[in-house]
């Protein structure tokens, strides 16, 4: 996490809250309505957005998934090959869309 700020590790860690509560939230429709879902997902959303414009990140995505991949432990070198034998995506290559 070479370079990260504290700022910035706080706001990658509201935006992955806000993924996680989304993912949940939204996963069941026939459970979850649209109005709870809103509900549940107003305080994650207020919170990253205030944590973005703490740490400058607000409408800068690219550093902002800088540091959300800063999160992810780095890969183990006795780790098995993926599925399928492809090598595991690189940092810029994820963002990018393509493999290494």
């Amino acid at each position: 996490m070479t370079g990260t700020t504290s700022e910035e590790l706080l706001a990658a860690q509201a935006c992955l809250r806000l993924l996680h509560t989304a993912r949940a939230a939204l996963s069941d429709t026939t459970t979850v309505s649209p109005a709870a879902a809103a509900t549940l997902l107003a305080g994650p959303i207020a919170e990253a957005d205030d944590a973005l414009r703490r740490a400058g990140l607000a409408g800068n995505e690219a550093v902002l998934i800088d540091r959300i991949y800063d999160l992810t432990p780095p890969p183990r070198s006795s780790e098995p090959p993926t599925a399928a034998g492809h090598a595991p995506l690189s940092r810029s290559c994820a963002r990018e869309g393509g493999r290494s």
